[in-house]
C-alpha cells in the first residue's frame, strides 16, 4: 500500500535489499541478450531452435550436477553445442512430428535419469536442483553469479549488435547476400551459437520451460508495432528488459508470485496489446483508405500532393529501367 501511494519509497524500499539488486544487474543483462536474439531468432522463422534448446538446457544442466560440475557448464555447453549442431544440419535437421516428439521427450528422460544419479549421490546434497533448473532462480543468485551472467549477457548482447546488419541482410535474402560477399553459412552458425548461449542465459532467469517466452515473446510483440528491422530490435529489447523489471518488481511485491511467471506475465501482456494496436491500426486504415463518394468522380487534372508524390515516383521507376531518351517521350505522355 505504501508503494502504491509513493512509487519512489518503493522503489528505494526494493533496492535496499542486495538480492534485489543483484536480480535486476542479472536481469537486465539477461533480458537485453534475449531480447537481442529473440528479434533475429524470430525474423528468421527459427522460434523451433529456442523450443528445442529448452530442452538441452534441463537435460545438460543436471548433466554437469550429476558427474560433479558446475551446472552452468553444462547448461551453455549443451545449449550452444545442440543449436550450432542444428545448423549444421540444415534441411536434414527437420524432422516429422513423430520423431521430434520422441527425441523430445528422450531428451527430457535422459534429463530425469541424471537428476536421479544426482539426488541420490554423495554430491547430491541439494533436492530442488531440478526444480531451479526447470523454473529458475533469479532471487537466489548470490553477487558473483550476477555479475558473471551480466557480463556474459553483455557480450551476447554485443556480439548480437556486431553481426546485426549482414545477419538481417542475410535473412531478407540469403542468395544476394552470399553473391554481395556475406558468408552466409559461417555467420547462420555463429547466430545459432549466439542462441545456445542466449538460452543458457535465460534459463538462469525464467528456467527451462519458460525460456522461449523470454527469447521470442519480446520480439514477437515488437515485430507487430514495427516492420522496420532495425526499430523492431530495439524494441524487443526494450519489451524484453522492461518486462524483467516489472516481473521482479511485481514478485517483490507479492512473494507468492514466483518471478519467472511474473516476467513472462508481463511479456505475454505486451505481446496481446501491440497484437491488439496492429489489429486496430489495420482496421483503422482500410476504413480510413475507403473512397468517399467525391473522390468517385476522376479528375485527371488533379494535383493533390499525393499525386504529384505518385508522378515524382513514377518518372524515377521509368528513368531506372529505360534509356534517358525513351524516358522523356513517356514522362511526357
Amino acid at each position: 500500500m505504501i508503494a502504491a501511494l509513493d512509487p519512489f519509497v518503493g522503489v528505494a524500499h526494493m533496492l535496499s535489499r542486495p538480492f534485489m539488486v543483484d536480480a535486476l544487474l542479472a536481469g537486465t543483462l539477461i533480458a537485453l541478450a534475449a531480447g537481442l536474439v529473440g528479434h533475429f531468432l524470430v525474423m528468421r522463422e527459427q522460434v523451433f531452435t529456442g523450443d528445442a534448446l529448452s530442452h538441452v538446457a534441463f537435460t545438460g544442466a543436471l548433466g554437469a550436477l550429476a558427474i560433479g560440475l558446475d551446472l552452468r557448464l553444462g547448461l551453455f555447453l549443451g545449449c550452444v553445442a545442440v543449436a550450432v549442431l542444428i545448423g549444421l544440419l540444415g534441411p536434414a535437421g527437420r524432422a516429422d512430428d513423430v520423431v521430434i516428439g520422441n527425441v523430445f521427450a528422450w531428451l527430457l528422460g535422459v534429463g530425469v535419469f541424471f537428476l536421479t544419479l544426482y539426488t541420490t549421490s554423495r554430491r547430491g546434497a541439494n533436492g530442488t536442483a531440478g526444480t531451479t533448473v526447470l523454473f529458475g532462480s533469479i532471487f537466489g543468485m548470490t553477487s558473483s553469479q550476477a555479475v558473471v551472467a551480466s557480463v556474459v549477457g553483455g557480450c551476447i548482447a554485443v556480439a548480437a549488435l556486431a553481426i546485426g546488419r549482414p545477419l538481417t541482410f542475410m535473412s531478407i535474402d540469403p542468395a544476394v547476400a552470399a553473391v554481395r560477399g556475406v558468408r552466409v553459412r559461417p555467420l547462420g552458425l555463429g547466430f545459432l551459437a549466439l542462441v545456445g548461449a542466449a538460452a543458457g542465459e535465460a534459463t538462469q532467469a525464467v528456467g527451462a520451460l519458460l525460456l522461449l517466452g523470454l527469447l521470442a515473446t519480446p520480439a514477437g510483440a515488437a515485430r507487430r508495432l514495427s516492420a522496420s528491422p532495425w526499430r523492431a530490435m530495439w524494441l524487443s529489447a526494450g519489451i524484453a528488459v522492461g518486462s524483467v523489471w516489472a516481473g521482479l518488481a511485481a514478485s517483490y511485491a507479492a512473494p507468492t508470485v514466483p518471478p519467472s511467471f511474473a516476467i513472462l506475465a508481463v511479456a505475454t501482456s505486451a505481446y496481446v496489446l501491440a497484437s491488439g494496436w496492429r489489429s486496430w491500426s489495420l482496421r483503422r486504415g482500410v476504413r480510413d483508405r475507403q473512397p468517399s463518394s467525391a473522390s468517385l468522380t476522376p479528375n485527371p487534372t488533379s494535383t493533390t500532393p499525393e499525386r504529384r508524390s505518385i508522378r515524382r515516383r513514377a518518372r524515377r521507376l521509368v528513368i531506372n529501367r529505360v534509356t534517358r531518351s525513351d524516358a522523356r517521350t513517356i514522362t511526357a505522355k
